[in-house]
């Protein structure tokens, strides 16, 4: 299909083939027939990504933030590669549109093939010939009302929610401020609403937009007299209230308000301005100032917003998908008229040339611009790349494995495919996400043979050798059996699984299948825990270690907070420790005791988790998993003690081994925390025929070693870890009673 992409790095803005997403559960795929040009945000978007580095940087110092935290934790180098790696993706435009629905997903009752929906979203709702969209994000359109008005469906329903946040009633006089395309929509739904409009801005075909869409007064920002006008016609007292829809470095907008907005008004803010003002007036008027958060209650959260799970009308009468129903129904009853607007519509193919003239004329093309979308576009979920021959020639001259790679997030982008390409025999040939464009952005910069959005269409292509997963971890152990059991190899990304009938799972697939299955924990193949395990494999008595990890928070956006798709952190991510305790060790964890401490994390995260695992041979290990430290803090230590021995990793910098009062430092090689070993290590085993380099009952061990430490917290007591897959299917299923219990109990 094609889609509207840019390169964030060069800013180049083109018209891209891409693999037509899927059709997720919860949701349905449209056809598009019309998406709107959200001028003022796109604009911005389009200037930002134009932007050099520095230029970016100032724009976005968030951002820089990040980026020098992780230069404490990873290195300049390091940091660098990834940050190219990231500026160098192909991101979407575009967030409102209407169209078709083509396919229904699971679960989903209310549309049916054949309706015409408008959509919502960033990200989703983009300019593309296909989408893929939640139901809470996507409306049935009524008969009579053109799609293209429809279109309009998104910013209608972010202007509609900015008149709800102006608190505003029959007879009340609003200023309208900025008569972008929000502002010019705001028109008409406050004269919907029985209000008075006075419109306000420097553009005259602006001015007379809005006296089109049903101002009562249409006034210029540069009139001397603005403020006195305002005064006469509410009879010397001034606006009801202020709906400030400009985008405005300055605060002008805001001091403005402040002076013709009556005593006790109110100031509703839905563009983006400085908010700075008079604070004199603002105090004696008693004026409310109110932020307007996008389209409506539901933005930003993704419960309801990718799960489809609604809030009660009761409590919220107005959602974002009721704001943008109650938007085409006002639209279909007259009462608002985005043809008003007189809108242009260009084919899709012409998008560079528009967006170069929207950027060169700024402020000239806010009353609306859509693409239009061929009817017959066919649904094509595989895309072929130009690859680089010569390397592709090269590598099947040395006996190459051919890989599919399941995931094409940032870890996929910054570690695996590095590593893979390190190999020297690891042919890229295929790149699958559900999405589609950024599995088309990662295979034109790396050299994939195709990109491609159908995860089975993958697994029946007999070129591929070997599947690397790296989605999130719902999804592993689904795609990890589906992959074995299509005779491939498969390298599956940690947690290997997130509950004993996932790891059954699996196990089936692996028996049937005599194919390489293999996790992904890295941390056993550093060079830095080979050499302890080394110094301590003559030992005759059991050892101690200690493994510290300050994890730290996770941002409230985060996927790890979804317990549907990330699972518990120490499942998903202290398996990494746990398998490095045992490897160290050299010996299978028999039994667990563990405890949630009474600190939490920002956000209320319980991540703070304190493990002992006793070993076959006497052995203790401590797993210390914090998520309320600081976060500059080093992330990972480890220790081991034991018969007149002592040894560290200290952050995967170097380690140390003390012998005979004497030390012994080492640094890492290139593979410092493994990464690049482990993927080595797994390539040959797909290569030779040989047996996983992870061995198969360690795997188990350490993911039923997690289970063992929720079923420990749910319980209160030390547990055995089970034997074996089908004895584990026997315990207690804990889950999220470990957090019920421990709450209950504190």
């Amino acid at each position: 299909m094609k889609q509207i992409v840019q390169n964030y790095q060069s800013g180049e803005l083109r018209v891209e083939d891409v693999p037509a997403p899927i059709c997720r559960a919860g949701g349905v795929l449209v056809r598009t027939a019309y998406s709107l040009v959200s001028v003022g945000t796109e604009r911005m978007k389009v200037t930002q990504a134009r932007m050099n580095l520095l230029a970016k940087a100032r724009a976005r110092p968030d951002k820089v933030r990040q980026v020098l935290q992780n230069v404490r934790h990873n290195g300049l180098f390091e940091t660098v590669r990834k940050v190219r790696e990231r500026l160098d993706t192909l991101t979407p435009l575009g967030y409102s549109l209407a169209g078709v629905v083509e396919q229904v997903g699971a679960g989903v009752d209310e549309f049916r093939v054949g309706d015409r929906v408008a959509c919502a979203g960033e990200g989703i709702a983009c300019h593309a010939e296909f989408v893929s969209v939640p139901r809470n994000l996507c409306v049935t359109v009524p008969d009579g009302v053109d799609l293209r008005d429809a279109a309009f469906a998104t910013v209608g329903a972010i202007a509609m929610n900015g008149v709800r946040q102006a608190g505003v009633s029959l007879g009340d006089t609003v200023i309208v401020l900025g008569l972008g395309l929000v502002g010019l929509i705001g028109v008409q739904l406050l004269k919907a609403a029985g209000c008075r409009v006075i419109g306000i801005d420097l553009d005259s075909e602006k001015l007379r937009l809005a006296k089109a869409c049903g101002a009562d007064l249409a006034l210029s920002r540069s009139d001397e007299a603005l403020e006195q006008t305002v005064l006469g016609a509410t009879g010397g007292v001034g606006a009801d209230a202020s709906y400030i829809a400009a985008s405005a470095a300055s605060s002008d907008p805001m001091e403005l308000s402040g002076r013709i907005v009556r005593d006790r008004g109110r100031v509703v803010i839905v563009g983006m301005v400085k908010l700075a003002a008079d604070w004199q007036v603002y105090y004696h008027k008693e004026l409310s100032v109110v932020m307007s958060r996008s389209y409506g209650p539901g933005r930003y959260d993704s419960t309801y917003e990718l799960k489809g799970v609604d809030y009660p009308i009761g409590y919220v009468r107005w959602t974002q998908r009721r704001n943008l129903e109650e938007f085409v129904r006002l639209v279909g009853a007259g009462a608002v008229q985005p043809s008003r607007l007189s809108p242009q519509a260009f084919p899709l193919e012409q998008a560079p040339e528009v967006y170069q003239r929207v950027h060169d004329a700024p402020g000239q093309h806010s009353a609306g611009i859509l693409f239009s979308y061929p009817p017959d576009a066919s649904i094509a979920r595989t895309v072929k790349v130009a690859a680089n021959a010569s390397r592709k020639q090269s590598l099947r001259v040395n006996r190459t494995v051919r890989v599919a790679l399941i995931g094409a997030g940032n870890f996929s982008t910054g570690t695996l495919i590095p590593a893979l390409k390190a190999t020297g025999v690891a042919e890229l040939h295929s790149v699958c996400s559900a999405g589609g464009l950024s599995a088309r952005s990662v295979a034109g910069r790396h050299g994939f043979d195709e990109a491609s959005s159908d995860f089975a269409a993958v697994l029946a292509d007999d070129m591929v050798d070997a599947v690397i997963i790296a989605t999130r971890h719902d999804t592993h152990a689904r795609f990890a059996s589906d992959a074995l059991r299509a005779g491939k190899h498969v390298f599956v990304e940690k947690p290997l699984a997130m509950d004993i009938d996932q790891l059954s799972q699996i196990d089936a697939a692996r028996r049937e299948s005599n194919r390489v299955v293999m996790p992904g924990f890295n941390r056993r193949f550093s060079k830095l825990s080979r050499e302890l395990r080394n110094a301590f494999a003559t030992r005759t008595e059991p050892i101690e270690i200690i493994c510290r990890v300050n994890a730290g928070a996770l941002a409230a956006e985060s996927w790890y907070n979804d317990d549907d798709q990330a699972g518990w952190r120490i499942v998903s991510e202290g398996c990494h420790f746990i398998d490095l305790m045992r490897v160290i060790c050299g010996q299978p964890v028999l039994r667990v005791s563990a405890t949630l401490t009474g600190g939490t994390a920002r956000g209320g995260q319980k991540d703070n988790c304190v493990a002992t695992l006793d070993f076959a041979d006497g052995s203790v290990g401590v797993l210390i998993y914090v998520g309320n430290g600081d976060a500059a803090f080093d992330k990972e230590r480890i220790e081991v003690f034991g018969q007149g021995r002592a040894a560290v990793i200290d952050n995967w910098k170097h380690a140390e081994i003390w012998t005979g009062g004497k030390r012994r430092r080492i640094a890492p090689d290139s593979s410092a925390k493994g990464h690049h070993n482990e993927i080595a290590a797994f390539i040959d085993a797909a290569r030779g025929g040989a047996d996983s380099p992870l061995p198969w009952d360690e795997a188990v061990n350490t993911t039923l070693t997690t289970f063992a430490i929720l079923e420990s917290i749910g319980s209160g007591g030390a547990v055995e870890v089970a034997a074996d897959v089908d004895s584990a299917r026997e315990r207690p299923r804990w889950g999220a009673a470990a957090f019920e219990a421990n709450e209950t109990e504190a």
